[in-house]
């Protein structure tokens, strides 16, 4: 049975969709990356805002089309926006024949078997995880699922549900198979990073789980996606500090800078305590790079909350930024608030913000001109072509969020690269979103290529059966 995935939404979503796929793998289907040459359509949806709620229901109508066109003879949502509005989406899309939400995921074997369209399992291996598309020297080891916090704008607990951590053990043999099937970064996800571990029987923190990464693996680069800075203490910026394969980056969200919107949207910190958190990260961790994310057009959020929000931007200085305009969310505090911004306002707000931060990072990429830096290879052919069509990213660079480095190679002496080779390069010019550089030699090459990248590793009941 040929199927295909359709990922929508975060990285946490793309480990979850590599674990069914490779469970259906394990079950004598036939993974196709065109929908149209399919006979099973899965769809992983997204429900964190409005856009990506209307992006996932236009995705399944896009598949149910094929049902009538090609040779589609199921078509399934698993994920979010199922687990979130299942009996309204039962009601509006008649086409879909299955709705799996997060908490059923170890359902949709028995479920498609159930209707003839997979065969029993084929051996006694675990359903692990089978990587497709993508970068194969590039992966995401999620260490737990859910989340713990009640901020007043987000639904994220209503359908991942309490925070929830993986073993300790699980996570390493999971990122030495990544790194046996040549992956090379490894980028830690979770809702929040630093909550990984209190709920354990045995005792363990981020920065223990990450000194057995290090001890049990040979992975280069090590990234932190995605940690509160209430949760950054002094053991693990001294970890990240003293230790050269972990990526001296912080993706950090404060959401806002206005104590009265900070209160509103209950956010732990407030600004003056953000101001010393950012000093002190940015005197201990040697070349930090910065991200955060914010949300401009919260309930209540005034003229002067906006510019003191502005104003504290400018001030820190972050190397990068994600910024998305308030959207209500059913069941949220939020969505109950009185005083609700116009969206016109939201935009408004949202483009002063993107402005700002642009030329904020067109003056940090000016500085790196001249620079030698450190490059990992993604891809060989890059939307920029001429004369750097090599895409690839220094230290700062998170896949897929940041900003890219474009390169040409030397001519003399000539140097060959390939995705996954990590090379030497001198920035040679920057815009207000990405560097070109010239690569002059090669630091560490790219491990040897597999045929099958499949890894065993915690199955869906594993992942959600806790």
């Amino acid at each position: 049975m040929r199927f295909c995935l359709i990922t929508l939404g975060c990285d946490k979503n793309t480990v979850d969709s590599e674990r069914i796929v490779g469970t259906l793998v394990e079950h004598g289907a036939q993974f196709v990356s065109n929908p149209a040459n399919a006979e099973i359509i899965l769809v992983n949806t997204c429900a964190f805002i409005d856009a990506a709620k209307e992006e996932s229901i236009e995705t399944l109508l896009a598949a149910a089309r094929l049902k009538d066109t090609g040779s589609v003879r199921a078509l399934v949502a698993v994920g979010c926006l199922v687990e979130r509005y299942r009996d309204e989406l039962a009601r509006s899309l008649p086409e879909v024949d299955l709705f799996l939400g997060l908490r059923d995921l170890p359902d949709l074997v028995p479920e498609l078997m159930v209707r003839g369209l997979l065969d029993k399992r084929l051996d006694e291996h675990p359903g692990g995880r089978l990587r497709v598309g993508g970068l194969r020297h590039s992966a995401y080891l999620k260490v737990s699922e859910g989340c713990d916090h009640k901020c007043a704008f987000c639904a994220i607990p209503l359908w991942r549900g309490r925070h929830r951590s993986f073993e300790a053990e699980h996570l390493v043999q999971e990122a030495r198979a990544l790194e046996a099937r040549g992956v090379v970064e490894l980028n830690l996800v979770a809702q929040d990073l630093a909550h990984y571990g209190r709920d354990l029987d045995e005792k363990i923190s981020l920065h223990d789980l990450l000194e057995r990464l290090l001890r049990r693996t040979d992975i280069p680069w090590f990234r932190l996606l995605y940690i509160y800075s209430a949760g950054l203490r002094a053991p693990l910026i001294e970890l990240i500090a003293g230790e050269e394969r972990i990526l001296p980056y912080i993706d950090m969200p404060i959401q806002h800078a206005s104590d009265s919107m900070l209160e509103r949207m209950r956010r732990p910190e407030r600004a003056d305590r953000l101001r010393e958190k950012i000093s002190w990260l940015r005197s201990e961790i040697p070349d930090l790079t910065l991200r955060t994310t914010l949300v401009v057009g919260f309930p209540g959020e005034t003229e002067d909350d906006f510019e003191a929000l502005l104003d504290f931007i400018g001030d820190v200085r972050f190397d990068h930024l994600g910024a998305f305009a308030y959207s209500p969310q059913p069941g949220t505090p939020g969505a109950e608030m009185p005083d609700q911004v116009p969206e016109t306002v939201k935009m408004e707000r949202l483009a002063l913000v993107s402005e700002q931060q642009r030329g904020i990072v067109a003056a940090a990429n000016q500085a790196f001109i001249g620079r030698e830096l450190e490059l990992l290879i993604d891809k060989m052919e890059s939307e920029a072509g001429g004369e750097a069509p090599i895409e690839a990213r220094r230290r700062g660079q998170a896949l897929d969020i940041d900003g890219v480095t474009y390169v040409k190679t030397a001519t003399a002496p000539a140097i060959e690269v390939a995705p996954g080779d990590f090379v030497r390069a001198t920035v040679t010019t920057a815009d207000d979103a990405d560097l070109w550089a010239t690569a002059r030699s090669i630091i560490r090459r790219a491990p040897a290529a597999f045929e099958r990248d499949e890894l065993a590793t915690l199955d869906l009941q594993s992942a959600w059966g806790r």
